[in-house]
Order: structure tokens, then sequence, then C-alpha cells
């Protein structure tokens, strides 16, 4: 196992979390080339675009507010009223296991990723997001209604410009449903998007967790069996215009072996 491993924490050495940074270790022409492969033909990354993480020097993933070199300030403002009622130094909004600035039909856009090891890291996350404590205080409170009305809102909205029916909630599936309600927010203002569930294949050291992925079609149909309560399949791998902005779904596979090798 290469020793850059060894620059994450310990629980952080298997699994998606490390072929994330080596997807963006190495190079910006060698980082921009793996990126691009995972969104062609629809998009692509230059060797000057901007990534998060980087690689194993800056290991940090992108909170969108937050994520100063991939978006411009007044999107980032507006995404997080968007998402919060109420926020502070420690609040948290979603984090992006891979995010890159791109080009999308000759514009600037953003690409997101959501990756996965195994089956059941995907499995795990049909339930919705669990509500805060009796003891919670009422900015958790707050946060979590307005949670739901921004989820709830880009399910109509994305109904609305796409023709499918589309029933993302808060409460069943949370995560793919705030990853598609964040792609189709950063289309709403402006910025063509990009969205990815990219899964590892091969991550056998993760058997212990769940079942390793085999191929790019086992992933294919573990991703559609997931996500079908919310959209219909051929949402995937097709371009649509939301707010006048392409935004693009895809499910993509890839094999990062976790040796030195795979940093040449």
């Amino acid at each position: 196992m290469s020793s850059l491993l060894g620059r994450l924490n310990r629980n952080e050495q298997r699994g998606s979390k490390p072929r994330c940074h080596l997807l963006t270790h190495g190079s910006p022409d060698a980082v921009a080339a793996r990126l691009t492969a995972l969104v062609a033909p629809f998009a692509s990354v230059a060797p000057s675009d901007r990534w998060m993480p980087q690689g194993f020097e800056n290991t940090a993933e992108a909170m969108l507010p937050e994520a100063a070199p991939l978006l411009p300030s007044n999107v980032r403002r507006e995404l997080k009223l968007w998402w919060l009622a109420a926020s502070s130094p420690t609040t948290r909004t979603p984090n992006w296991d891979i995010a890159s600035t791109c080009t999308i039909e000759g514009k600037a856009g953003i690409m997101l990723i959501e990756a996965k090891a195994h089956d059941q890291e995907l499995l795990k996350e049909e339930a919705g997001k669990r509500p805060p404590a009796p003891t919670a205080s009422e900015d958790s409170r707050r946060n979590h209604l307005r949670i739901g009305e921004a989820i709830r809102d880009a399910s109509i909205a994305l109904a609305e410009d796409t023709g499918l029916p589309c029933s993302l909630s808060r409460d069943s599936h949370y995560q793919m449903c705030n990853r598609f309600a964040w792609a189709w927010k950063v289309a709403d203002l402006g910025i063509p998007a990009v969205l990815v569930y990219l899964g590892f294949l091969g991550a056998n050291e993760m058997s212990d967790q769940g079942t390793p992925l085999v191929d790019a079609a086992d992933w294919q149909s573990l991703v559609k069996r997931h996500s079908q309560q919310l959209l219909p399949v051929t949402v995937w791998d097709q371009r649509w215009i939301c707010r006048g902005q392409p935004l693009v779904p895809l499910i993509r596979a890839a094999q990062v072996p976790l040796q030195d090798e795979a940093l040449a």
C-alpha cells in the first residue's frame, strides 16, 4: 500500500476515500486527464482547473458554500442561504468526495462526485436525514426544516425542467436526494453541472463491510435500483437543461488500485 496513504487517518486508508485522493494526486495534466475521462463527452477538465481534494497535499473535501477555489462568492453565499436557516462557524453543509471546476459546452461549470467502493455504502443510505434530538438547539430545528424545503423545491423544479416524475425528499434516500438537489441548485444559480456517482471497482479490502463492486454494469444496476424511487432511471447519462443550464447526472466506474503504481 502506498506510503502516501499514511497521510490519511488510519480509518481512511481503504475504500473510496484513499481512491479519491489517488485520482486527484499528481501533476495537473495527469489529474485533469483522469477527471475528464469520468465526465467525457459531456465535460472536460483542464490542468488550469481547480479541484478538491488535491491529492494528499490538501486533503480537505469540498463543502460548496466554503469552497472558494471552485465557486464565485455570490454563488457560495446563495447556496448557504438556500440550505441553512441559521449558520455558525461549526455548521456543516454536505461535503463532496471530489469536486472540480470544468468546462461544459464552452462555459465554466462544476463536476460533483459521490464515490462508493462497495454495495453497502449505497444501500445504507436509503434512510432519511435524522431529525434533531429533543435537546437540539432551535437553530438545528430550523435548519432541519429549511433542508426539507430546499430538497422539496429542487424536486419540484427538477420535475418541471426534465419532464420526469421526481420524488426527492429529506426523509428518504437523503444522500442521493441532497446530491441531486445541490446539482440542480448550482444550475439554478447559472453554473452548468455534472453530477457523478462513481463506483470504485475491485476494492476487495472492503469485503468485511459489504460486497465490492465487480464491474461497471454491476455498479450501474446498483445505482439505478437505489435511485428508481426518486427519479426514473432514464435521468442518468443524459444531458438535461435545468433553469437554462446543462445538468448531467452520470454513473461511472473506475479501477484505482491502492499501490504505488497507481500514481505513475
